[in-house]
């Protein structure tokens, strides 16, 4: 059975995914990529359980399919493009999710009207949480 992931290591996964090369990405090599960060070789289902190591592939993998692949150029400017195709993957993820947010937001705008919820109540603060309370079993 496949240890759990730390957040951590969930951030390390999704920083070598944006940091892939340009070629082509398959969940076994991301497999054997983890192994000299994270120090364990995570499964693929393991890898596909974690929403955002799930974003950070697919989002890779559509990028794959719509860049060519670059010509040869200096070292300064491949490092500059490396980072580029990076943060335009991070980028293209965020997005994915911005929209995914969006669209929730619609879901609950409705249900709330649904069901008739008003502003003011959604807007309602959090009740504040006693801390130094105690209670008695």
């Amino acid at each position: 059975m496949a240890k759990h992931l730390k957040q951590i290591d969930i951030d390390a996964i999704v920083d070598i995914i944006r940091g892939w090369p340009n070629e082509k990405i398959f969940w076994e090599e991301i497999c054997e990529a983890c192994v000299k960060v994270i120090g364990k070789t995570p499964t693929r289902q393991t890898l596909n359980a974690h929403a955002a190591i799930k974003d950070a592939y697919s989002a890779k993998k559509s990028g794959l399919k719509v860049s060519p692949p670059r010509t040869a150029m200096p070292s300064s400017l491949s490092v500059a493009a490396q980072r580029i195709a990076r943060l335009q993957t991070e980028n293209d993820e965020l997005k994915m999710k911005n929209d995914a947010l969006l669209e929730q937001f619609v879901k609950w705008q409705y249900n709330a009207y649904k069901h008739g919820l008003k502003e003011h109540q959604l807007n309602a603060d959090l009740p504040r949480i006693d801390r130094e309370r105690t209670e008695n079993a």
